[in-house]
């Protein structure tokens, strides 16, 4: 005898397994994670930026007078 059941709906109005309204739940999990960090990609680091540079620069320099030649930077 068959017994008429529930079954979750999706965002569309579709009928959606067990398995899928687990896997749903998990993934909007994911995607709260992951976009709770987001700060849209304008964060430089400007401090972190000129450290390397300044960096970069003191390697640069160190090369050119192991070579022994006069280079400008």
């Amino acid at each position: 005898m068959a017994t008429k059941g529930t079954a979750a709906k999706s965002a569309s109005g579709a009928a959606m397994s067990k398995y899928d309204v687990e896997v749903e739940a998990r993934l909007k999990a994911l995607e709260a994670q992951a976009h709770a960090k987001c700060d849209g990609g304008g964060g430089v680091d400007l401090a972190r930026i000129e450290t390397l540079e300044k960096r970069l620069q003191a390697l640069v320099e160190k090369v050119a007078y192991k070579l022994g030649g006069d280079f400008y930077v």
